[in-house]
């Protein structure tokens, strides 16, 4: 199976602070599956390192109050047309993110507290039918 992977679970230093978050879990599925990697955020023309950004209600904000939506909407977009074109049949994102969380992501306030919601990539999948799981949901894979 074709699995749309967030970049920096697979080593990639693409994270906003330019490091990344290997899983060896999410690593280790490229054993049985195609892993294509992903970054919504550089898809969006963010750079790498960029200030962090957050949720604020319908809006995505960076820590220096600089509206990026428009960024994270076309990262959005184009991972949503990766995923299409490689033909993956779910992602497993990076939880927490705007871009790929999927669950919970953080209120905008910059303080690591938490809010029921999604990434803006994470929801353009899920919109799409194509099934989104956190790296901390791997045995939900099985089901797919």
């Amino acid at each position: 199976m074709k699995i749309l992977v967030s970049a920096c679970l697979l080593g990639l230093r693409c994270r906003y602070d330019g490091r990344s978050r290997p899983d060896p879990a999410v690593l280790a599925l490229g054993k049985d599956h195609t892993l294509i990697p992903c970054c919504p955020e550089q898809l969006g023309g963010l750079p790498t390192p960029r200030p962090p950004a957050e949720w604020r209600e319908d809006r995505i904000v960076n820590a220096e109050g600089v509206d990026v939506t428009a960024q994270y909407r076309r990262g959005a977009k184009e991972t949503l047309a990766l995923a299409r074109a490689a033909g993956c049949r779910c992602a497993v994102l990076k939880e927490k993110s705007p871009a790929c969380g999927c669950g919970e992501i953080y209120d905008g306030s910059f303080t690591r507290r938490l809010i029921p919601g999604s990434g803006s990539a994470a929801r353009a999948l899920h919109a799409a039918g194509i099934p989104v799981l956190g790296e901390s949901e791997l045995d939900r894979l099985e089901n797919l």
